[in-house]
């Protein structure tokens, strides 16, 4: 192939980071070489921003480091501020350094529009950012802060009045978040929740436009359940510092205005020289390529593109198709084959109403309430598969349902109770104690006697050679000492495995039974393993239930066992010390860093 092609890719946004997934997918053997720049280390789930400014998630649930994202891999990542890209030099410059390329990917993202509105820029709170975010929840904990000491009427219902501009997705979740955090700041800041007015201020005739009028109604309902007032039809026309100017001349006395009002191409985009579409987004053809440069491709919140005569629509799926349609051209041009046109591929929208409620329109199915929040949590962690694989996936079911706040998840707070593990700890000392008294138990009796045949019963002795015969009188001598089993007789596949498997090694069988009791013993008193010892102690009382050897006392075992998995170890136990150096070393690997399977 020649000199080694590079390929660099510029913003680390969905279409950035999925262009370089692709990308290194699809010629991670052959000579190219894949760099990522971006001036943060981490990619932003942009579209869970209203979760970190509600306070309901800490701002890591909404981040993936970009060097776990591509550990193993043939992307490099580079962190670093591009200030210019000279197209004809095929360089990319920043302040210290230059990049050449012989590909490009632009993917800057976006920025908030204004649309000339006056003072929004100056006095008003946008969501599009990390730092967005976070300036959100400050500036919301210190009003109700200043307000709890506050004694001027006006000033304090300007302090408690929060307007959130635009009804679109990101107002309608930003609104939602605010109305369930609300609760927690009125008890801790002791202010009447009937003081705090939240509004949704939309220019159009209605909220949540693109979806149907059924659930736009549905929509209205709930925000109003939750104290939300929703004003349409009402163009903003000014914000000052402590009040929102509406068209109709109605005066809003608020100190928070959130602007989530549309969005247009990045400014950086905007300022390259290139051939441009519309709303700050660079015009490019059906392979995703500029129309000025062949070897320069745009994705996302950049790029302009009319599809059926409509232009593609600002969202995460357009993001992420472009970034791939753009990496399939490059592979294509750099192997000689035909490129492929964008051709969109939407599965449906989503929107969550604060944790528990959403609706959603997904393949043409809309659904609401429960299930639709069920849906938008199944979206996520498809696409975060895609992105961090088990890593992610683990990190974000921890957030949003096991280390929730204020028990703000679709199933409440009943996956996030905390309990003090010294509890489990006594448990799993005494489980351990019972399987090692079992096992001792099980020697007394005779199990390592290779004459007595303790883990096989067969129906029928008298048809039976005579020493099998000795084998089922043992057993059943045994045996009839045990408590009722639960199954009368073992299920036909069973009996299959204990025939043709068992059978011939029984006396193997019943050792090895024998010392795994045990061993399942001592790691359990000593807390080392536990979650491995655990699993053992489930599959043995599977065992004992599947062959007919156990009655109902042996359900206490399963559920203590399933109990264990909380981890009982690192109470008074070796995992406490153990677990830790085990999970540093493995993460460390190559293994799993391409693979992404460990957890934080």
């Amino acid at each position: 192939m020649g000199k080694e092609k590079s390929i660099v890719i510029l913003g680390a946004g969905y279409g950035g980071v999925h262009a370089a997934k692709r990308l290194n997918r699809k010629l991670g053997s052959r000579d190219v070489s894949i760099t990522l720049i971006d001036r943060k280390p981490y990619h932003t789930l942009m579209t869970e921003l209203h979760e970190v400014a509600g306070e309901r998630v800490e701002p890591d649930s909404v981040q993936v480091r970009l060097s776990k994202i591509f550990a193993g891999s043939k992307v490099k990542v580079v962190n670093d501020f591009v200030q210019k890209i000279d197209f004809e030099k095929q360089s990319l410059v920043s302040k210290d350094t230059s990049y050449h390329y012989d590909y490009l990917i632009i993917g800057s993202g976006a920025e908030p529009a204004f649309f000339g509105v006056e003072g929004v820029r100056e006095n008003g709170f946008t969501i599009w950012s990390m730092e967005d975010a976070l300036k959100i929840k400050h500036h919301i904990i210190e009003m109700f802060e200043k307000a709890s000491i506050e004694r001027d009427a006006k000033k304090r219902k300007a302090l408690l009045t929060f307007v959130v501009a635009g009804a679109g997705f990101t107002g309608i979740e930003t609104v939602g978040e605010l109305a369930e955090w609300k609760h927690r700041l009125c008890e801790e800041h002791e202010i009447d929740q009937r003081e705090v007015r939240l509004l949704v201020v939309e220019a159009m005739c209605s909220i949540l436009p693109i979806l149907s009028e059924k659930l736009i109604k549905r929509s209205e309902r709930y925000l109003k359940s939750m104290g939300i007032e929703v004003i349409v039809d009402a163009p903003i026309i000014k914000v000052d510092k402590d009040n929102v100017t509406l068209k109709n001349g109605d005066v809003i006395d608020s100190n928070t205005l959130i602007w989530t009002c549309g969005v247009q191409g990045s400014e950086f985009g905007a300022s390259l020289g290139l051939t441009m579409g519309k709303r700050n987004r660079v015009q490019v053809n059906e392979y995703m390529q500029s129309v000025d440069y062949p070897n320069v491709y745009l994705v996302g919140d950049n790029m302009y593109f009319e599809e059926n005569g409509k232009p593609l629509p600002q969202i995460v799926e357009t993001a992420i198709q472009t970034g791939e349609t753009a990496a399939e051209n490059i592979t294509a041009d750099i192997l000689g084959r035909e490129k492929k046109p964008f051709k969109s591929n939407y599965h449906g929208i989503m929107v969550s109403i604060g944790s528990r409620n959403a609706v959603s329109n997904v393949m043409n199915m809309e659904t609401r309430g429960f299930a639709a929040m069920g849906t938008k949590h199944l979206v996520n962690l498809h696409y975060l598969w895609g992105v961090g694989g088990f890593r992610q996936c683990v990190s974000y079911i921890m957030h949003e349902f096991f280390d929730v706040k204020d028990r703000r998840s679709m199933l409440g707070g009943h996956l996030s109770a905390r309990t003090p593990i010294l509890w489990l700890a006594v448990l799993r000392v005494y489980l351990g104690f019972i399987w090692l008294f079992e096992g001792i138990k099980k020697i007394r009796e005779g199990w390592f006697d290779p004459t007595k045949n303790f883990v096989v019963t067969m129906p029928n002795a008298d048809q039976l050679p005579q020493q099998t015969a000795d084998a089922v009188t043992n057993a059943t001598q045994v045996t009839q000492y045990w408590p009722e089993p639960l199954l009368k007789r073992p299920p036909v596949i069973y009996e299959w495995f204990m025939d043709t498997v068992i059978a011939p090694n029984a006396y193997l069988f019943q050792v090895v039974l024998v010392l795994t009791e045990i061993a399942i013993g001592l790691a359990l008193i000593a807390g080392l393993l536990t979650v491995l010892a655990s699993i053992g102690s489930l599959f043995l009382c599977a065992n004992f239930i599947l062959s007919a050897m156990a009655g109902s006392e042996i359900l206490w075992h399963i559920f203590a066992g399933i109990a264990m998995f909380g981890g009982a170890g690192r109470a008074f136990g070796l995992d406490y010390y153990v677990m830790p150096w085990l999970k540093n070393w493995w993460k460390n690997t190559r293994f799993a860093r391409r693979t992404y399977l460990y957890t934080d």
